[in-house]
């Protein structure tokens, strides 16, 4: 779903969750190809998971991948439908 020109520059787009609880979390999307693994998160004192990514303007969809199940952004206002009948996050960039 990601639309994007070459001209345009990339822009650093930071994600975040709130899970103490969590063992491990991902950002999953199709800037990634939905790979749980590809860009893990790291967790600070609070329990908040953290990471930052460069992306170019455009519409993404992702989700988080917490301990192995997926879950939505919970500080997101956009969402869309999937093929899985589930809804992913969306984040736009400017």
């Amino acid at each position: 779903m990601k639309t994007t020109t070459k001209k345009e520059k990339s822009k650093k787009v930071n994600f975040n969750l709130l899970a103490p609880q969590a063992e491990s979390v991902s950002l999953v999307g199709d800037f990634n190809n939905w790979d749980p693994v590809s860009h893990s998160m790291k967790k600070d004192k609070k329990g908040v998971w953290k990471v930052s990514l460069n992306l170019g303007p455009g519409i993404y969809q992702y989700n988080f991948y917490v301990d192995g199940d997926w879950q939505n952004d919970p500080h997101c206002t956009e969402y869309v439908e999937n093929p899985f009948g589930t809804l992913n996050s969306v984040k736009r960039v400017d």
